[in-house]
Parts: structure tokens; sequence; C-alpha cells
């Protein structure tokens, strides 16, 4: 299981990434879609279309890493937020990894 630093953000990109874009594509995604700066360290969260494979991305210290699951069956249950990207604490990610649904809307919070 993915273990997350304590104080660490998780933003969350509304629409669907190609899941063939390298690195250096995702960092571009990162920096001018999102409007946020990769090297701070914090999780950048993809889906693909059918929302059964999920990317999380990030910088650590001297390079890109990222981290990726593709579901057998079912799909990540993403809330439906209407800007590009949202905020998640990493409890609440934990949850969506897991396959769980969350239903208090009201603590996300757009960028």
């Amino acid at each position: 299981m993915l273990s997350l630093p304590p104080g660490i953000k998780v933003f969350v990109a509304t629409q669907a990434l190609d899941m063939r874009k390298s690195f250096d594509g995702m960092a571009a995604i990162v920096a001018q879609h999102l409007q946020q700066d990769v090297y701070t360290g914090h999780l950048f969260v993809f889906t693909n279309k059918r929302a059964d494979r999920i990317k999380l991305f990030y910088w650590d210290r001297n390079g890109y890493c990222y981290w990726y699951k593709r579901l057998e069956q079912g799909v990540f249950r993403l809330p439906r937020i209407n800007d590009k990207v949202f905020k998640l604490s990493a409890s609440e990610l934990m949850l969506i990894l897991e396959g769980i649904e969350l239903t208090h809307r009201q603590r996300l919070t757009a960028c």
C-alpha cells in the first residue's frame, strides 16, 4: 500500500489523461493545464476516460516518479467537480484507491 508523508497536498485532475503520457508529458500537463508547480513534491492524480486506471505523479528530490494502478473490475469513483483540478486529503485519496466512493463532497476544495 502507498504511504504518504504528512502535509503532502493531493491535486486531482478532472480531465482524463492519456495513460501513454511520459514523465515529461505529465509534467507539462501539471504546469500548463493544472497551473501547479510540479517540483513541490505534492501528488498529482490522473485517471483515464474509463476510470479503471489511475496514475499518481510527483517530484522526488531529484526526479519524477509515478505510481500506477489498474483495476481488473470496477472503476475509481472520483467526485464530479467542474474545475480543472481539486484537492483531496491523503486519507481521502487512500479511500479512493481502495474503491470507496467519497460521500462527503463538501470537504473537497477546488484549487
